[in-house]
């Protein structure tokens, strides 16, 4: 008891270290970049980043756009407590003139309570909603000004709290939009300003690729939180006049044109009274880092820059380093050990993919091992987190994996929050574990003997995905990772069913396994030695779901996997035929076995089905046969009806297959005659043995008075 308190000690304060690394680490990610103010101070702090190895170097500095980020989980270097703070938010925005007022042009009020109030499951998501308009807003004016020119500007994201007001601002300095804009995208109810712009640009995959929104709800999502919501915005065309909409999501908004407005969009949230808390910074921080941490364009909250994370799974995987992969695996693992391999997947075809996917250095717990524990994959959308434990992209086996998927192709429901069910997800699934497979095969192949060491850690997992999955094909799959020792190569050489298929003579159609603790009984088992006769390879399995995993597989690159002591039986109903080890001169006659054989039976009663002489014995008295031994075992041990010997046997039918040539069954014969009681407690003994061997007995507690009774008579005469 003393030594688990010690170990659970030991546990806990692991788990404490690493937190408070974890904590300190985006501290060091925060103080790396606050981001620059404005005019000459803006140039002079970018070329100070840019001049420091490591740090965040936007490849369009004119753009304000980081490409190419680089980042570090480890304390930077402290930020000047001088250092200015960066913002654009500021009341400077005068009504002109009156209001005119609209109806939502979607039928009626109950569909706007439904979006607002309904739809997301935490009302936390409406800054991920709003951030990723505003992100839209920016990349559609990126596209502007590369393909139609103008006056360059910082693309950025603002938000603001002000505790005292109870309000949220949000401001981007994106394209902005005019009057009719305002009415068309923000007076309709489930239309989208992404939307249509995507179905302008559907032969422009690259611009067409950055955009965040999918559906024209995300803006109403303020509501969730909000009396009343304003909104500032003024169209980057020339000479566009500002403007300012206004609601209280009744079902009315209200237009009017207003003077000293920026370009972009600025909305101002007045949060109700059991909201407040989004008007705290610290709150907005954390739901900023948890959804939008890898959003391209800088966002500040307050002044100070938040996302520092370059979202890796979206660079060439050439351009990451292995201490890139480190650091990146330690945050979305949150773990401190390094990733034991390292597989990042680029697809367009057949579906659009970006993923990194990480197998960490540790051996898995039994906590990691549960089903329980469910998938460690987050899922994005364009960057945007969509779930943090996404259970649907990946099979259950998989969820030893760490990492990301991202994808524009995933079908998500109206609030971007789950996915919905459909052939797509299936085939998301299903490209990404052949992937997964393909990987680890490879790996395999690269590095024998650290897949062996992964295998020897993780190898539960893949017999989990054999007898969980469903099709035969990808079960033969996930079978080419399974390794096993050979009773054709020495000991401590794995080999695969593959391998074992290569080496098989030809017209062989069978794979031939056996399951035991260890070599030294699977070499000593009177199974294998009733299959040297047939001189055949045998996989030797070791591991408690070897056999669970052999049945649920059946058959491997068109060859059946076959046990050998189901082996034994089959060639019993073909009536083969083998050569006795022994002379006749040594054996029992045919007469004297018949006559020990209606003895034993008398003995044995109702415990056994049929007693025979085998011919394929040689070191061992006798054995027991049952057609379909390992799920006759497997149904024992999960079932637990049986509890006697006699109910046992009615379900196993067991045969018992003695060795005439063994001086043991030699003796039983002499001694029925002259000490039938002791002849009796070998029988017994004999028929428990073969038992025992053939992993039928679970309990040999029984045996102790009688193996005391057989000593005892062993010593009678000493």
């Amino acid at each position: 008891m003393s030594r688990c308190l010690s170990l659970f000690k030991f546990a806990l304060c692991s788990s404490q270290r690493a937190n408070s690394r974890l904590l300190s680490s985006g501290r060091g990610l925060r103080s790396r970049l606050v981001s620059p103010v404005t005019g000459d101070a803006q140039v002079k702090q970018q070329q100070r980043w840019c001049s420091r190895p490591g740090l965040w170097r936007p490849q369009h500095p004119c753009l304000g756009l980081s490409q190419h980020s680089y980042y570090s989980t480890q304390e930077a270097e402290k930020v000047p407590e001088d250092e200015p703070l960066h913002t654009i938010i500021s009341d400077t925005e005068n009504v002109q003139g009156s209001f005119s007022k609209h109806e939502f042009q979607a039928e009626t009020k109950q569909l706007l309570d439904i979006v607002a109030r309904s739809l997301y499951s935490e009302k936390e998501v409406f800054i991920r909603e709003l951030i990723s308009n505003g992100s839209d807003a920016l990349e559609k004016l990126r596209h502007k000004l590369i393909t139609g020119g103008g006056d360059t500007a910082p693309m950025e994201i603002h938000l603001q709290t002000d505790a005292a007001k109870g309000t949220f601002t949000i401001q981007d300095t994106g394209v902005g939009m005019n009057q009719e804009e305002l009415v068309a995208n923000l007076g309709t109810i489930a239309r989208s300003g992404s939307k249509a712009f995507l179905d302008a640009l559907q032969n422009q995959a690259e611009a067409s690729s950055t955009i965040i929104g999918q559906f024209g709800v995300g803006f109403y999502s303020a509501f969730m939180v909000a009396n009343n919501v304003d909104v500032y915005s003024q169209s980057a065309e020339p000479g566009a006049p500002g403007y300012k909409w206004s609601s209280d999501g009744s079902g009315v908004y209200e237009i009017a044109e207003a003077s000293g407005v920026r370009q972009g969009t600025k909305i101002v949230l007045h949060l109700k009274d059991d909201c407040k808390e989004f008007a705290s910074e610290d709150r907005v921080k954390d739901v900023v880092t948890k959804y939008s941490n890898f959003v391209s364009v800088p966002i500040f909250l307050n002044g100070r820059r938040l996302n520092t994370l370059q979202a890796l799974w979206m660079m060439e995987p050439k351009e990451i380093s292995e201490w890139q992969h480190e650091e990146f695996y330690r945050y979305v693992a949150q773990a401190y050990d390094k990733p034991r391999y390292t597989l990042h997947y680029r697809a367009d075809a057949p579906l659009n993919i970006r993923s990194i996917f990480y197998v960490p250095d540790m051996k898995p717990t039994m906590f990691d091992v549960s089903r329980e524990m469910g998938s460690s994959v987050a899922l994005y959308s364009r960057k945007v987190l969509i779930q943090t434990k996404a259970t649907d992209i990946l099979p259950k086996w998989l969820r030893f994996l760490r990492g990301v998927v991202d994808s524009e192709d995933i079908p998500l429901n109206l609030s971007r929050e789950l996915l919905q069910e459909s052939a797509l997800i299936r085939k998301l699934r299903d490209v990404l574990q052949q992937r997964v497979i393909r990987f680890l095969l490879d790996q395999s192949k690269k590095e024998p003997e650290k897949y062996s060491k992964f295998f020897e850690d993780y190898g539960l997992f893949m017999r989990e995905g054999i007898v969980t999955t469903q099709e035969q094909d990808v079960k033969e799959d996930i079978a080419k990772l399974l390794r096993f020792e050979s009773s054709a190569l020495p000991a401590g050489q794995q080999t695969s069913l593959t391998d074992y298929a290569s080496r098989m003579k030809a017209g062989t159609r069978n794979i031939y396994y056996l399951c035991s603790p260890n070599r030294h009984l699977a070499e000593h088992s009177p199974y294998f030695e009733a299959m040297k006769q047939k001189d055949m390879e045998v996989l030797f399995c070791y591991e408690q779901f070897d056999e669970l995993t052999m049945l649920h597989l059946r058959e491997f690159d068109k060859k059946k996997l076959i046990s050998a002591e189901t082996d034994i039986v089959v060639d019993h109903y073909k009536e083969e035929k083998f050569q006795d080890s022994k002379p006749a001169s040594e054996r029992l006659t045919e007469e004297q076995a018949e006559d020990l054989i209606a003895w034993m039976r008398n003995g044995l009663g109702s415990r056994v089905a049929n007693i025979k002489v085998t011919p394929r014995l040689d070191t061992h008295p006798a054995m027991i046969t049952v057609l379909e031994m390992g799920a006759a075992r497997h149904f024992l041990r999960t079932q637990q009806l049986a509890r006697s010997v006699e109910e046992r046997a009615q379900i196993l039918q067991p045969t018992l297959e003695i060795n005439t040539g063994h001086d043991l069954i030699k003796k039983v014969h002499a001694l029925k005659e002259t000490d039938s009681e002791l002849a009796g407690l070998l029988l017994e003994q004999i028929f428990d043995n073969a038992m025992i061997t053939a992993g039928l007995n679970d309990d040999p507690r029984p045996m102790i008075s009688r193996l005391n009774d057989l000593l005892t008579k062993a010593l009678e005469k000493h």
